[in-house]
């Protein structure tokens, strides 16, 4: 089969942030998605960012128009999140992100009414219906079909850096887990999630698509789930490993973080040098070390076997690509990398708040409920991370 890649300016990017809708007093989770999309429908039908809903209706996501940069795509995210609390704050509605829930149990929700999530539903059962996780997406452009499965390839070294910094899954079902990312390997259970297949080139990834659609396995390619995927209908390259960031200069800093490592790959390509890749069986066990240690992970960064603390590696890497963020007008957010690595990602603020609480799961919701505010306005909050 042949599979077209939609054009798509150079590193251009684009962002979605999936969102748990909360009761204010509670913190449990509520099922008001269907209501507040219905109510924005019309809003909304000529933005830039756009509102959808989810697999279950205690869900929101939020996605970007397409930006140059991604102060841009962040500005989409900020007024797309000011036009949702319109409706949901008269109804006593908070918005919050997390890997998981702190306390919330699968069983208490509700598919949203979609053939594709019954059909999800139908085919995954258990697995299916624990998928209570909310993460980001992080879209880049590329200019050349040939560049995409080497880049994914290369991006995959940095699958485990991407996954400490935005490990936000400690708690599950009520249980501390041990580990700092649960959603990553809560995830992996579906079919088609989880780790990208090394291929090589472009015709091997339509070898791919179309065997699995021959056998029935998906519809499209769109049901492809790995953490890093091809999109070909946006001529993006899509990040999709990362836990939900809980606040938005984080997730600006990790949007900037995958931009720039794009474009570096894409400049080595132009150049004509090969981009370093490790086996796969090192990216497995660099998936493993990142869910189960966060920031605190040894990884396995070259093909001969160099392990480093993560914290070193992603400190090193962020000197090395600093020009390039300059280039791409994201310096400001890209050096919020540097402030999770000194703060600390947002699972270790939530064992923290449970800690000091003698372990009550209702005060780490409050806290990340005011932590998604982040002030009086979530772009005030942007705007002071960038003075």
């Amino acid at each position: 089969m042949t599979v077209p890649f939609a054009t798509s300016a150079r590193s251009s990017v684009g962002i979605e942030w999936e969102l748990m809708l909360a009761d204010r007093e509670t913190g449990d989770l509520v099922p008001r998605a269907p209501q507040v999309f219905d109510a924005l429908a019309e809003e909304t039908a000529l933005e830039r960012f756009t509102i959808t809903q989810e697999l279950l209706t205690n869900t929101l996501e939020v996605t970007s128009g397409v930006g140059h940069t991604v102060a841009a795509a962040v500005d989409d995210i900020a007024d797309a999140i000011e036009t949702v609390r319109t409706v949901t704050d008269p109804l006593g509605v908070e918005l919050m992100c997390a890997g998981s829930h702190p306390f919330a149990q699968w069983y208490d929700q509700q598919v949203t009414d979609k053939t594709r999530y019954h059909e999800l539903i139908e085919r995954t059962q258990w697995w299916g219906r624990n998928m209570m996780i909310w993460g980001i997406h992080v879209h880049v452009g590329v200019d050349d079909v040939d560049k995409v499965l080497p880049i994914v390839n290369a991006l995959s070294v940095y699958l485990p850096h991407l996954q400490a910094l935005s490990a936000s899954s400690p708690f599950w079902a009520g249980d501390r887990t041990g580990y700092a990312s649960n959603r990553a390997l809560v995830f992996q259970q579906l079919p088609t999630a989880g780790l990208p297949w090394p291929l090589q080139d472009w015709t091997q990834f339509e070898a791919y698509l179309d065997d699995m659609i021959r056998t029935g396995v998906m519809a499209d390619e769109t049901e492809v789930r790995w953490d890093i995927r091809p999109a070909p209908r946006w001529g993006t390259i899509e990040v999709r490993a990362c836990d939900g960031m809980s606040t938005l200069p984080e997730l600006a800093a990790v949007a900037s973080f995958v931009q720039v490592l794009v474009e570096h790959f894409s400049r080595e390509l132009d150049e004509g040098r090969p981009l370093t890749t490790i086996q796969p069986w090192y990216v497995r066990e660099n998936k493993w070390r990142a869910a189960r240690y966060g920031l605190d992970a040894e990884v396995i960064v070259t093909p001969d076997g160099t392990q480093v603390p993560v914290r070193e590696h992603l400190a090193e890497t962020l000197e090395r690509h600093a020009e390039i963020a300059v280039e791409l007008k994201c310096a400001k957010e890209y050096a919020g990398v540097a402030r999770i690595l000194a703060d600390g990602a947002s699972y270790t603020r939530q064992l923290l708040i449970a800690d000091t609480s003698g372990g009550d799961l209702r005060e780490v919701v409050q806290h990340l409920i005011r932590e998604f505010r982040g002030g009086p306005t979530l772009r005030e909050h942007l705007a002071a991370m960038r003075s």
